[in-house]
């Protein structure tokens, strides 16, 4: 467990610090509490289910990285299975502000990896700035979407984003978190290039059709994968190699520990993610291999 997710906990109030500390230190916990453990949580530290994500939201903090701006936010992303998934900003120095992951990105997407396909609602300790508004608009269910923050009751994400502009604007049906499959396919034995594809036939891209994927291998020989995320407002979008690296965060793996990179795309796509994803690698260590496949 990292030292700040201890310290988190060490602040919490008791029972619920208890109750909190079961399941964090549990061997496989994953950043993410069952429904089941999340009903014990409630019955054992006496608190309404507001009140409870709130409360975890110093643990979701934890998980923040922010170099630059020092401000450290959280999110929890409860999905329609009732499992929470927690989530925090990532920040990189020696790149453009834009690389930057924000703490609903970071939730939301980390659910959307483990296979939820819509949202119940979300927990976050400041309001949401505009850009993430603009992202939870692109998802499945947007329109029912709760927004709970500290000290105030919870409302609908269009009560934050009125006259919402969304994939529906743009003729899209087919928002954020809904199940796909791309077809893609390529003849490679390779682990790597296979979870990349894997990747690559779940990501979201209906307005550009850029369909892209990332694998990662780290040091231990485990693979994460990430897929592009994109929105009606483009801005918003949220590229394959944050989705991976968000990941990473959350499972407690250092990016220092990242030994490889595979990403592939769309042949003859109008844009591509393949200078960002350099100059994202380059600020991360020069000497990771990337291997690039346009299909």
């Amino acid at each position: 467990m990292r030292a700040s997710v201890q310290e988190a906990i060490a602040a919490l109030p008791t029972p619920f610090k208890e109750a909190v500390t079961k399941i964090v230190s549990a061997p496989k916990f994953d950043a993410t509490i069952s429904a089941q453990d999340y009903a014990e949580l409630l019955e054992k530290a006496g608190l309404s289910d507001a009140e409870a994500r709130v409360a975890l939201l110093p643990i979701a903090a934890a998980y923040s990285v922010a170099p630059i701006s020092k401000f450290y936010v959280g999110a929890i992303a409860r999905g329609e299975s009732g499992r929470l998934y927690l989530g925090a900003n990532m920040e990189y120095e020696g790149v453009q502000l834009n690389q930057s992951v924000h703490a609903e990105q970071s939730a939301i997407s980390h659910a959307w990896l483990k296979g939820e396909s819509q949202l119940k609602d979300i927990t976050i300790n400041y309001s949401p700035c505009g850009h993430c508004r603009q992202f939870m608009n692109e998802l499945k269910g947007a329109e029912s979407l709760q927004v709970q923050l500290p000290d105030r009751e919870a409302k609908l994400l269009h009560t934050y984003l009125p006259e919402a502009f969304g994939p529906s604007d743009l003729g899209i049906d087919q928002p954020l978190l809904a199940p796909v499959n791309h077809g893609l396919t390529v003849q490679e034995d390779d682990e790597l290039i296979k979870a990349a594809v894997e990747a690559t036939n779940r990501s979201h891209a209906p307005y550009t059709r850029n369909l892209s994927g990332v694998a990662v291998r780290d040091n231990q020989g485990n693979v994460h994968m990430g897929m592009y995320a994109e929105n009606a407002a483009f801005n918003p979008s949220m590229p394959p190699l944050q989705v991976a690296l968000n990941l990473m965060n959350l499972a407690d793996v250092s990016l220092a520990e990242i030994q490889e990179v595979v990403l592939v795309e769309t042949a003859n796509a109008n844009n591509s993610h393949l200078q960002d994803t350099q100059a994202m690698l380059e600020a991360l260590n020069p000497d990771i291999p990337l291997s690039y496949l346009a299909i």
